[in-house]
């Protein structure tokens, strides 16, 4: 360990002890660059300045001021120990040797008369209580009260064995052998009390008695009972501290000790509540040193009948035995009153949830049973403490090592072959796709990647992360890799089925490498409490108790089933990528009782929708909602959420209300640069090739909520057969709705009107209804997909639904540049802002294409399915870097007489009709 030197202060008390006095005084200074000798008011800051008076020895005052009254009084003792000649000395021991003979000094000051009863030691305030008592407890004191007030004490028992840093046991064994060792101070056979062998002076007393107050009146403070049973649950308690008792008296009671020298102490839980521990009663010994020798000799075995409870002992990063009350009572330095906060069951819960990846996340976000880990971070939508931050606090809360980062930069130049015999491009690395043409490379600003190793507390390799993408920003990479294993570990948390032999996997694609060993016996307490093993494997874990199974994104599109739908609808909804405001209220509902009680309210949350930062039916609730619209929905009770008694007879009750709505980023940038928007040219690119073809049917595949369908509608063509195709129910769900709303309308003006139908499917799967359609379009549809689900696409369209003309159309990548700065309102925010010529118009878009890779594409499609094909866009011109949204029509050519159209009799419908016109209603939610 290396050797830790004193401060100024420390090495001044050290040597005088309170006989040394600081004066800090306040002062105001002018802030630099203010006019001097101006008579109008300027800034000003309040700045310290400190005097050290040492009564007989000497008297010193800093020369300058300093921002923090701490930094004055250092620099005052500094000035001090210079003029005294005193050298600096370590204040930690080197080994253990030295460690122990320190302790056994330690212990023996605190019961020297001139040292421990007249100090402001917060273990005076517990002395203070047992001097107001009479009998055979007078002045005796619990050996664990000195583990609970004084740091050194453990870091001294660290150095003399590590084990102690995880062992309250080991702890106390070291004080009560040291303080057997100690001048003037007396320990008992038979239990844990420790005195001073000699009487205080009454003077000292009375000194005791008058700093630390004594309680007027019995207090009651709320804890928590923890059983080490698992299968009972934590439960209320009330602790009634009364005057004159020492507080763990009554703790003592609760855990059915002997007396509250038989109350062991854990170090803190919770840095906002410096005195929120675990108590928990010490084993049932004839003899301590019986204790002290079965913890030194016989650790592997202790036949004491020490039941460790996993949930305390998982939170506090200390092995406890027994039932434990987590309690926030106790003494400090700052306060000469005992000082007691009320714990509470949710008090243990946000414990427990701040120890979970996305805990931190959710608490900062004050929404825990809504928000979720975004699955995606960009610097203008990321709310909250940053990626890397969360993974450091997840690390020290579960007791490991601080992660690695290690970002490089990588080449400044990258290639984008296209000369590829294969169809489609091959797919550049995410994030460093350069626009190119032929195999010519185009140079690039220099890149960054970055990797993420977690170590345990040991310094043993258990994960680490490595990646192909790279960003034009060191700090882009650091967070999104940090995100990436935040992300890992959230997953993991949630299916603690996962068999440990899918650690041994070589390194996937994803870039993850578990270090299977390591890495179960660092969370196996965290497995111990959140899960259990199945079929006698330890090695294997299922999801119970706290945690349940979850498939995330997928479960998004069974849709919220909505009740009491309130408000007109204003035709906003909130679309992927957009960021929607919302407020909301959750109810816990007991069916049994038909009782409600409200867990969570939020006035105003913002998130954006397709980045996984809600819960699954939240988002499907906000929607299928337009602005100033509300609703209720029903969810099920996740032990991940909440761990209730009884949870089987509950439902979570949601009422939701859309407040805002901010078009998604891709949009954005497209207003700020197009007039019409890229939305609305393609639309009027389309309506020119229906009435020149004079179409009279058209499919648009992958119609999401219907806006090409609709805005069709808007405009005079020969259409008379409308139908979409999408994926998505919700999608649908509102199409129908916009289009129901404006045949109606067209109806009532008794103007023309086409008849509509929405098919539920995939755009992969032929259905012989939708064959030979005189247009099918896909617009800005197939970017959203993989690149090989995009070609299978392209050849069931042209082989089996064979349109007489298909319209593709997808942004061009070589367009982004000008976009995304075009997007940013001042050149400082672009500097910031814009991750390069690398970054895609939208996070969920699985690839975007330069001209050359598109047309490659399409011309693959068209030679093999007998089309011709030719290219055009929206947005600018042809000149470089061409058109913003690049478009390919495909045009059937005429068959050979010998080649046969769809066989009616061989039909093949796999799409499920979810609404046609006329004779239409809504579908339900």
């Amino acid at each position: 360990m290396p050797t830790a030197t004193a401060t100024p202060k420390a090495m001044i008390h050290q040597r005088y002890g309170a006989k040394a006095v600081y004066r800090v005084d306040e002062v105001r200074e002018a802030v630099d660059g203010v006019c001097p000798g101006l008579a109008l008011p300027q800034s000003t800051r309040c700045v310290y300045r400190c005097q050290l008076d040492i009564p007989g020895v000497l008297s010193v005052s800093t020369p300058g001021t300093f921002a923090r009254k701490k930094d004055a009084e250092q620099a005052a003792a500094q000035i001090a120990i210079e003029k005294l000649g005193i050298q600096p000395t370590s204040n930690i021991p080197n080994t253990p040797e030295e460690a122990w003979k320190e302790l056994i000094r330690r212990i023996s000051r605190f019961f020297t008369e001139e040292n421990f009863p007249t100090s402001y030691h917060p273990l005076v305030g517990h002395l203070s209580v047992t001097l107001r008592r009479t009998g055979d407890l007078l002045g005796k004191l619990p050996i664990s009260a000195i583990v609970a007030c004084d740091v050194k004490v453990h870091i001294l028992c660290k150095i003399i064995d590590p084990k102690a840093e995880f062992d309250p046991l080991l702890v106390l064994s070291m004080i009560y052998n040291a303080a057997k060792q100690s001048l003037g101070v007396s320990v008992s056979s038979r239990n844990l009390w420790i005195q001073s062998q000699r009487p205080y002076s009454p003077e000292a007393v009375d000194l005791a008695l008058q700093r630390w107050s004594g309680i007027s009146d019995p207090i009651r403070v709320e804890a928590v009972l923890i059983p080490c049973v698992m299968e009972d649950e934590p439960k209320m308690v009330s602790l009634n501290i009364s005057e004159n008792e020492h507080y763990m008296g009554d703790i003592a009671s609760k855990l059915s000790a002997t007396d509250s020298s038989h109350v062991l102490v854990s170090r803190t839980v919770d840095k906002a509540s410096p005195e929120m521990r675990f108590y928990f009663p010490a084993p049932d010994v004839q003899f301590v040193s019986d204790l002290s020798k079965q913890l030194v000799d016989d650790r592997g075995d202790r036949n004491m009948n020490c039941v460790i409870n996993k949930r305390a002992s998982y939170i506090s990063g200390q092995t406890i035995y027994g039932d434990a009350v987590l309690a926030n009572v106790g003494y400090t330095r700052r306060d000469t009153e005992l000082q007691t906060d009320h714990v509470n069951l949710c008090t243990y819960y946000r414990i427990l949830l701040r120890k979970l990846p996305d805990g931190i996340y959710k608490i900062s976000k004050d929404s825990i049973l809504v928000a979720e880990l975004p699955c995606v971070y960009t610097r203008t939508s990321w709310k909250g403490p940053s990626p890397r931050d969360l993974l450091c606090s997840f690390c020290r809360l579960q007791r490991l090592s601080e992660p690695h980062f290690a970002a490089n930069g990588v080449s400044a130049s990258c290639n984008v072959l296209v000369g590829s015999e294969e169809m489609g491009s091959p797919k550049a690395t995410a994030g460093n796709q350069c626009a190119n043409d032929g195999r010519i490379a185009k140079e690039n600003p220099d890149m960054f990647k970055c990797s993420v190793k977690i170590y345990s507390k040991k310094r043993e390799l258990l994960l680490e992360y490595s990646t192909d993408y790279s960003w034009s920003k060191e700090t882009d990479a650091i967070q999104n890799s940090a995100l990436k294993v935040l992300i890992w570990f959230n997953r993991y948390f949630k299916q603690l089925n996962t068999p440990v032999e899918k650690f041994y996997l070589p390194k996937s694609t994803d870039g993850f490498t578990i270090y299977p060993n390591i890495f179960l016996q660092e969370f196996a307490m965290c497995l111990s409490v959140y899960g259990k093993t199945s079929g006698g494997d330890s090695r294997t874990c299922n999801a119970v108790g706290y945690f349940s199974m979850d498939t995330s994104y997928q479960q998004l599109e069974s849709s919220a089933f909505l009740t009491d739908i309130d408000g007109q609808d204003s035709g906003v909804f909130p679309s992927h990528g957009s960021l929607a405001c919302i407020s909301y209220s959750v109810h816990l509902f007991m069916k049994d009782s038909r009782t409600r009680y409200l867990l969570e309210v939020n006035n105003e949350f913002e998130f954006e929708i397709g980045a996984g930062a809600v819960r699954n039916q939240l988002e499907s609730c906000a929607t299928q909602l337009s602005v100033n619209q509300s609703a209720c929905f029903v969810d099920q009770l996740s032990d991940r959420d909440l761990s209730l008694a009884a949870a089987d007879s509950c439902v979570l009750e949601f009422s939701v209300k859309v407040l805002q709505v901010t078009e998604p980023l891709e949009d954005r940038m497209e207003k700020a640069l197009f007039n019409p928007p890229l939305s609305k040219q393609r639309v009027e690119f389309a309506v020119r090739h229906i009435n020149q073809l004079h179409a009279t049917t058209l499919v648009d595949f992958g119609c999401g909520s219907g806006s090409l369908l609709d805005s069709l509608l808007e405009h005079p063509t020969t259409l008379e057969k409308i139908v979409g195709v999408d994926i998505s129910r919700k999608g649908l769900t509102r199409a129908a709705k916009s289009l129901h709303q404006k045949l109606s309308k067209k109806l009532l003006l008794q103007t023309s009107v086409p008849t509509a139908v929405l098919y539920h499917g995939s755009v992969t799967d032929f259905d012989s209804r939708l064959y030979g359609f005189d247009i099918g379009t896909c617009l800005e549809v197939i970017e959203h997909v993989e690149e090989d689900q995009a070609s299978l696409f392209g050849n069931v369209a042209l082989s089996s639904f064979c349109p007489a003309v298909l319209i593709v159309s997808t942004p061009n990548y070589e367009y982004n540049p000008i976009l995304q700065r075009s997007a940013l309102p001042n050149k400082e925010e672009e500097q910031e802002e814009n991750a390069g010529p690398c970054k895609f118009r939208n996070h969920d878009h699985k690839f975007e294409w330069t001209r050359s890779q598109f047309q490659r594409w399409a011309t693959g499609l068209a030679a093999s399915h007998n089309y011709t094909v030719e290219f055009s866009g929206v947005g600018s011109s042809s000149d470089e870097p061409g058109y913003a949204s690049q478009i390919a029509v495909f045009r059937r050519m005429a068959r050979d007489q010998g080649e046969s159209s769809l066989n009616e009799d061989d039909s093949h419908q796999p799409y499920e009709v979810l609404w046609e016109w006329p004779n239409a209603s809504i579908p339900s939610h």
